[in-house]
């Protein structure tokens, strides 16, 4: 390699180079092997095999019990990381080759003890999926003059024991009962491969609805599997074992104790549990007790919590069997409660002379955190000269009606002085002045519901209010909004829901120069309707769904295949129209809509969704696609769609060889100005996008990507020419993109830098293929963004 100082001179200053230095010497033929002891052989593959593909044998699932992996590699081919760590030198003391191998990775040294690990391990796990006389064979390759080694592992799988038969063997005929009136549901069947991921799974159900049915001291490991086998047979008889607890011996005979059963004698609240001085909840002093629906509170010095509120949030109470369904309920509704900083549930067990009548005493301790907070900010301005300042203040309290609401209130003010001729304008001054008030209540809040679906359902009532008072030189506005929803997550956050019953804006201008809209917008109905009143009142409703696991990390990094799906619907104007329509039926609404309070009001209905897929190939390459459509139909008293509710394409999430908003509709020609941008907008979007995702050192990673999609009005509008959606064109306007990026994942957020570059451009009079005919100018956009694109 030693062209690579006159491939690239300034190797320690250019990053760009940096990189491709690092991408030459990995594909260096005796590179790679560069930092390898003589002797020594360096593993360049491992692959593995099967001679018969078959369910629960084939090859893909079994990469994770290689005992050792070769370098990882970028793009399937390039080991990125190696090549970095090969640019250090032999003295690992010099900080220059200390850097090296700090962002690289060391060669990945054959072990054959290792590879033997690797051979038992796969075989253990064939036979672990019904594979009994399963056998693993490696093939090895070793090329001596690069001192690499390529290892080839076959699986032999075998034939497959399946369950021929299925017998339970419970002699607690309480015990019994209970699980066989679940056998419909069984995990395990006959005819099903003896695989232990089933028997696994059969052992934690019962578990779970053994705890659940008051058997508070089960534990899985109660329970035993016997697989009866010959030789001569590919069948398994398997047998369940609900054992005893534990034997007792008493005199010579053994005394089998059956499994006890738990009823919940006493819940008891503590408000202001200190964990360091008191271990012992029952050691604890209350200053005051309350007794409300048979639970017992132990308040501190304040009742910082209603009684109320304790007692919808919990579902453990003095009299009910034991349930470990209650007690994660109990949990869930309690951390909704942002007062509280700490929670912990314990149990002490009460034993009685009478068998099956074993009580527990529940211990519910609360530990409340800060209920209020402030927080300023100061600001100022120098826009040429002219000098201005913005203050505003923020306060919290996450306990304002002692039932865990949450009030936040924002007020903020900015001024600015104007210098110059000021002939023909209103104000002599930018001023703003605005206000923000929210209020969380960890309950659904509606008068007609009954308090179990409310206790049920343990959603969020949110109601939000804005106003904010602008004042131009040109003109003078407001802006006004009103909302009221309720948020809720089903078991394991699988499923999120937002409804919204009611959400209003407001915009109104009571002040402008005569001649503003027309220098702003002489022929733009769109950018008009910016600085027009206009009044929306609407009603949504979003749902996310995603099988990402957020149990534990082990099945989170275990996880190959992740999907999310999300959805959003709303509707305005419906209400508003029926009782327009009711007072007034015979009005021409095309020529002369409809108006609240003087102001045409929106209609419409609108529905979109996307859909992404994680592909997740080994722990530091991932491909990813995403799919999302959307549309948007104004009808009654619109003609159109309001702004800020139409489509956009291009940008750092669209179709990245375009800058935000100048992309489409349809075939539009714009001007790629920011001028035009309030054309660019629609009511039909489509995207597409495969993206493949790399880390290559310390938290960069690399991302390649392909995007495809536009945007299309509904209608033909005049100032859109080209826009419109038609079944027999659109697929011609289909834009597409190619690019890449580097991302700076940090945990808590993600940097984001890509350049995209046009394939086809489907606007009228522009080059159609620039992937053939490229222009770095013309088709290239950098995109810096937050967060991955999907």
């Amino acid at each position: 390699m030693k062209f690579l100082p006159k491939v690239c001179p300034m190797i320690g200053k250019n990053v760009m180079c940096m990189a491709a230095a690092a991408l030459l010497w990995s594909l260096g033929g005796c590179a790679s092997s560069r930092h390898v002891p003589k002797g020594i052989l360096l593993l360049d593959n491992a692959v593995i095999v099967a001679d018969t593909v078959a369910d629960g044998a084939r090859p893909s699932q079994y990469g994770s019990y290689l005992r050792q992996q070769p370098n990882h590699k970028m793009l399937w081919a390039l080991k990125f990381r190696l090549g970095l760590y090969n640019l250090s030198g032999a003295d690992s003391t010099k900080w220059w080759n200390k850097m090296w191998r700090r962002l690289g990775e060391a060669p990945t040294v054959y072990d054959p003890a290792l590879t033997a690990q690797s051979v038992a391990q796969m075989r253990k796990a064939l036979m672990n999926k019904g594979y009994l006389s399963a056998e693993v064979e490696v093939d090895s390759m070793v090329n001596v003059k690069k001192r690499k080694i390529d290892l080839r592992y076959i699986l032999h799988p075998g034939p497959r024991h399946r369950i021929s038969k299925f017998t339970v063997d419970i002699p607690d005929t309480a015990i019994r009962s209970i699980v066989m009136a679940d056998s419909m549901h069984f995990a395990v069947r006959v005819g099903d491969p003896l695989d232990r991921a089933l028997i696994t799974a059969q052992r934690e159900a019962v578990t779970a609805r053994l705890r659940n049915h008051g058997y508070h001291n089960f534990v899985k490991e109660n329970i035993s599997f016997t697989a009866d086998t010959t030789e001569s047979s590919r069948e398994a008889a398997l047998t369940m074992t609900v054992h005893p607890p534990y034997p007792i011996i008493n005199e010579g005979d053994t005394i089998r104790r059956e499994h006890q059963k738990y009823t919940i004698r006493n819940v008891v609240y503590i408000t202001d549990y200190d964990p360091v001085r008191y271990r012992n909840p029952e050691s604890m002093p209350g200053a005051d007790m309350v007794r409300y629906d048979d639970l017992r509170i132990f308040y501190g010095a304040h009742r910082y919590l209603r009684p109320e509120v304790l007692a919808e949030n919990c579902f453990l109470r003095p009299g009910d069997t034991f349930s470990d369904r209650s007690v994660e309920r109990t949990y869930k509704a309690l951390s909704r409660l942002e007062i509280l900083k700490f929670i912990n549930i314990r149990f002490n067990d009460i034993p009685t002379p009478e068998p099956g009548t074993d009580m527990l005493d529940v211990y519910i301790l609360l530990t409340p955190g800060k209920s209020q907070n402030i927080s300023l900010e100061l600001e100022g301005t120098n826009s040429e000269g002219d000098l201005g300042v913005a203050a505003g203040a923020t306060y919290e309290h996450t306990n304002i009606g002692k039932g865990s609401e949450t009030l936040t209130a924002k007020v903020r003010g900015a001024y600015e002085s104007l210098s110059g001729n000021l002939e023909g304008l209103l104000q002599d001054r930018y001023m703003e002045y605005s206000t923000d008030l929210s209020l969380r209540v960890p309950k659904f809040q509606f008068p007609l519901l009954s308090s179990q679906f409310k206790r049920q359902i343990n959603a969020t009532t949110g109601v939000e209010v804005s106003a904010n008072y602008q004042e131009r030189p040109e003109y003078t506005r407001i802006i006004a909004s009103a909302g009221w929803n309720y948020r809720w997550t089903e078991r394991l956050t699988r499923n999120r829901h937002t409804l919204t019953p009611i959400d209003i804006n407001y915009v109104y201008l009571p002040g402008r120069t005569n001649d503003f809209l027309s220098q702003i917008a002489p022929d733009n109905p769109l950018l008009r309707y910016s600085y027009e009143d206009h009044f929306i009142m609407r009603l949504g409703y979003s749902f996310y769904h995603s099988n990402k696991r957020t149990d534990t990390p082990w099945q989170r990094a275990a996880q190959s295949d992740i999907y999310t799906i999300r959805v959003n619907a709303e509707t305005a104007g419906n209400a508003l129209y029926a009782y327009s329509r009711l007072t007034d039926p015979q009005r021409d609404v095309e020529s002369n809509p409809y108006k609240i309070f003087g102001i045409n009001y929106a209609q419409y209905i609108k529905v979109d969704g996307d859909f992404g897929y994680l592909k997740v190939l080994n722990p530091r390459n991932s491909l990813a696609y995403r799919v999302g459509v959307g549309v948007g139909y104004p009808y009654g008293n619109s003609g159109i769609l309001p702004f800020e509710k139409r489509f956009y394409g291009g940008g750092a999430n669209g179709v990245r060889g375009w800058d935000v908003r100048t992309l489409g509709p349809g075939s539009y020609p714009g001007t790629n100005s920011v001028s035009d941008f309030i054309h660019q907008c629609g009511d039909i979007r489509l995207d597409l996008s495969a993206e493949y995702r790399a880390k290559l050192f310390w938290v960069v990673e690399l991302g390649l990507f392909v995007d495809a999609g536009n945007i299309w009005t509904i209608r033909d509008y005049p100032s859109q020419p080209g826009g419109e959606f038609r079944f027999d064109t659109f697929y011609k306007q289909i834009a597409a993109a190619y690019g890449a990026g580097l991302r700076l994942d940090f945990s808590f957020f993600l940097l984001r830098f890509d350049l995209g570059m046009k394939a086809h451009n489907p606007v009228l009079g522009a080059e159609p293929w620039p992937l053939i005919h490229p222009d770095w100018r013309r088709d290239s956009s950098f995109h810096f963004s937050i967060g991955y694109p999907f």
